[in-house]
């Protein structure tokens, strides 16, 4: 499609030097990433689907049966929040703090802020998880509430063996 059609803030009168100034500019211009929140349902575990990522900010679908993420950690390299979906969350942090979340509710963390969650309802809990890069605050991503290194997919912090829900899914429709 020519860029006259599309482009609908061009000057009047352009000139051919700035409809080619315009052009370059569009060229080197990085395309949208569309993506839609699809999730099969879980009966046991956790799953986490990123569903669009720049390098600078990241959207992931995140889905448990029950439980959460049961360790109290922090992210030293990010900004993020957590949006329930579906479902109902409890955060708590370091020092007491308790926060319930539920349907279009949610946290803004940080980076360096502990926490951890846990559904706190029957139904799956769905979460909507976006984060954006911070300037490193230490030598790595993620620590226990100790200092140690905690790694995303260790027993510490809640995984174990997923089981979905075969058939069922929340969200947008199958294409």
């Amino acid at each position: 499609m020519p860029l006259d059609v599309v482009d609908k803030g061009k000057i009047e009168n352009e000139t051919e030097e700035m409809r080619r100034k315009r052009e370059a500019m569009i060229a080197k211009s990085p395309p949208p990433q569309p993506f839609r929140l699809r999730a099969e349902l879980l009966k046991k575990g956790r799953s986490n689907q990123v569903v669009a990522d720049t390098g600078n900010m990241w959207v992931n679908l995140k889905v448990y049966a029950s439980g959460g993420e049961n360790g109290l950690h922090n992210h030293t390299d990010q900004d993020h929040f957590h949006l329930v979906l579906s479902g109902s969350a409890c955060f708590y942090g370091p020092r007491g703090e308790e926060l319930h979340c539920g349907q279009y509710e949610g946290i803004m963390l940080p980076s360096g802020s502990f926490y951890r969650f846990n559904a706190t309802s029957e139904e799956p809990l769905i979460l909507l998880r976006v984060g954006a890069k911070t300037d490193p605050t230490a030598d790595h991503p993620r620590y226990n509430v100790y200092g140690d290194p905690l790694p995303s997919d260790s027993k510490e912090n809640g995984r174990g063996e997923v089981i979905p829900r075969t058939g069922e899914f929340w969200g947008a429709a199958a294409k």
